[in-house]
Order: C-alpha cells, then sequence, then structure tokens
C-alpha cells in the first residue's frame, strides 16, 4: 500500500505514530512529524510506503520524500533532510516488500534514484549499498561533570578544563530570540565552509513539529552569541543536529563549551546518551569526534538507480564543485542568506 502527503496528515497518521513508537529501531527521521515538517519547510512532498498483514495491521513503513532540484536532480529520499531514516519493518521479508515498493513508485514517478540514509540495504534488482563515506558517532553520557571529563581523552580534556574557566555563559530555549542568534551562526558557519545555508523555516518547522524534544543551545561572550547548536531529543539520546559557530568560536574555544555544556544539559534532564552525528570520514569534524573519545562506526546507505542512471552528487568536497565552494566563502552574508536556501531546499 502507498500513500502520500502534501503539507496534511495521511487518515493512519495514528497507526504512522503507534508504529514508531513500538518499533526499537524507529529513529525521530522515520516520525510523522519530521515527514510533515520537512513537507511544511521545502514543499517536498513526502510519500509513506507501507506493509501491512492479513489483518491490516501495519508491519512496516518507509516514508520518503521525493527531492526535486534544477542543480541536483530527483531522487526519493528517506527521510529528507535526516542522517537516519531508511526501511523500519518486522522482519526481513517485509522489508524487501518495501523495498521493491520505493522502487515501483520511483518508476511511477519518473524518478531516477531511491536513497536511504539508514535501514536494512536491499539486495534486490538495481540495489546497491554505499558505504566507507560516513560514520556515526554515539557514546552513553557518563555520571556527571567530573565522569564526563575523564571520559575525553587527554588533550581534549584540558581545551575543555579551560573554557569551563572562562568568562563565557550559555542559554538554552526555543524563543524567537534564541531561533533567530542560532540561525544567524549557523548561516555564517556554513558560508564560511563554502556551502549553502538551508531556509530558517526548516529549523522553525523542527522546533515548531518536535516541542520540548527539539532545543537550541548557545555560548555566548559578554551576551553576544559565538557559538549555537540545534539538538533532537529521542528515546534518552541528545543529538546535536544542526551547530555552527563565528570566526571568534576557535579562539574562544566555544564549540568545546557548546558540546560540553549539551551534554551537561541533556543528562539533567534524563538523558543518557549522544550521539555526535555523522561526518565524512577522512574530514575535520571526523577527526574532531574523535578527539573526544567517540568511536566511529561506519555506516552502509542503501540506494535504487534506475536502468543507465548515475547517482546523485550533493557531496560538496566533489571535485565537480571545488571552484563553486571557493566562490561561496566569498560571498557576503546577505547574499548567501538570500540564494543559499535556493540551492539547499534541493539537497534534501
Amino acid at each position: 500500500m502507498k500513500d502520500g502527503f502534501s503539507g496534511t496528515p495521511l487518515s493512519d497518521a495514528g497507526e504512522w505514530d503507534a508504529y514508531v513508537a513500538g518499533h526499537p529501531d524507529a529513529t525521530p527521521f522515520h516520525s510523522r512529524v519530521w515527514c510533515e515538517a520537512i513537507t511544511k519547510a521545502t514543499g517536498h512532498r513526502c510519500h509513506l510506503v507501507t506493509a501491512r498483514d492479513a489483518g491490516g495491521a501495519l508491519t512496516g513503513i518507509l516514508p520518503l520524500h521525493h527531492i526535486r532540484s534544477p542543480l541536483f536532480g530527483q531522487a526519493l529520499v528517506a527521510s529528507g533532510f535526516a542522517v537516519g531514516g531508511g526501511i523500519l519493518a518486522d522482519d526481513p521479508a517485509v522489508a524487501a516488500t518495501l523495498a521493491q515498493g520505493a522502487a515501483d513508485m520511483a518508476k511511477s514517478l519518473g524518478v531516477p534514484s531511491v536513497e536511504l540514509r539508514g535501514g536494512p540495504v536491499p539486495e534486490g534488482e538495481g540495489w546497491a549499498s554505499e558505504e566507507g563515506v560516513y560514520a556515526g558517532f554515539a557514546r552513553d553520557l557518563a555520571a556527571d561533570d567530573d565522569a564526563e571529563l575523564l571520559a575525553i581523552p587527554r588533550k581534549q580534556r584540558a581545551e575543555v578544563r579551560k573554557v569551563l574557566e572562562s568568562g563565557l555563559t550559555v542559554t538554552t530555549g526555543r524563543s524567537d530570540a534564541e531561533r533567530r542568534d542560532h540561525y544567524r551562526i549557523y548561516a555564517t558557519s556554513v558560508r564560511n565552509l563554502g556551502t549553502p545555508v538551508f531556509p530558517r523555516a526548516l529549523f522553525d518547522a523542527i522546533l515548531d513539529a518536535f516541542g520540548d524534544d527539539a532545543e537550541i543551545l548557545t555560548v555566548r561572550e559578554d551576551g553576544r552569541p559565538v557559538a549555537s547548536v540545534l539538538s533532537l531529543v529521542w528515546r534518552g539520546t541528545v543529538m546535536p543536529y544542526w551547530g555552527g559557530g563565528t570566526a571568534d568560536a576557535r579562539r574562544l574555544r566555544a564549540n568545546e563549551l557548546m558540546y560540553f555544556a549539551l551534554m551537561r544539559h541533556a543528562r539533567a534532564r534524563g538523558c543518557t546518551r549522544f550521539d555526535f552525528g555523522r561526518s565524512k570520514v577522512g574530514t575535520g569534524p571526523f577527526a574532531y569526534k574523535k578527539n573526544w573519545g567517540f568511536e566511529p562506526l561506519p555506516l552502509v546507505y542503501g540506494r535504487w538507480l534506475a536502468p543507465g542512471e548515475a547517482p546523485r552528487d550533493t557531496n560538496p568536497n566533489s571535485a565537480r564543485y571545488r571552484l563553486q565552494v571557493d566562490l561561496w566563502k566569498k560571498l557576503p552574508l546577505w547574499a548567501a542568506n538570500r540564494l543559499g536556501p535556493l540551492i539547499a531546499r534541493g539537497l534534501g
């Protein structure tokens, strides 16, 4: 069975919620609120591929966002703007059924590829695995600040200790002011990296959809924001998701304070695990997370391609985008913020 929606809940929304709530492998990116928020903020339609047993009960789901871009082409992505998602099923047979349903949907829509960012990798015709590109980083939180410091390797621990003695302050919240400061910092950070920023509507939609399970933490110097991160909380795990810092952040060690303060804040609200997210193998963020004592876990993604089609290239480190990245870094921030969302919404 295949259902679709564009900004409005499906008739079986309650079933969707209940299935995700009851499945041990579900992520926030499988949730209805994530999928609807992405559609609301970007306009990319979400299709829900489902499987049911003889009694009509759900046995698997696969939410797919139909990403369209004049620059990057089309794909069905599970899930849009996520680092996880993919097939969520009761057993391998159901997973295979969902994979076939996704391929059939792509064919019917004239979409050349399906991208799965988590879950089992299908083995049917047209499917292939992508590995060696990304790794995930997660570990349990320690019992208190002292134990948390000891869990960090010595060199990085020294940096954290120094910033804990500085005059930097930390705020948390979901207010309009926190959202404005976070977006300004995030937009500056990604411009400096040479990549287009996502539309602010995306961050607002996620914050509104997840309620208290989405929050912003900002590091400030004399009240001025210098680093900020928007995090999700899911089943006792805090997930720093969209974060960045100004040019002063490195000098001030603001990122060190930001992540340590987030660990402390998460522990205070009952979280037991810290998910540092994914990073491309061999990059600076990959090394940075290892420096914090997190061990990389290789991630394997699945991709279906129609015959004769090539996969989308949305990697900013790709040689084909080297000139564009260098030029983007030189754009005035106002221009990057005006043009960036028009481009980034097509990355998915």
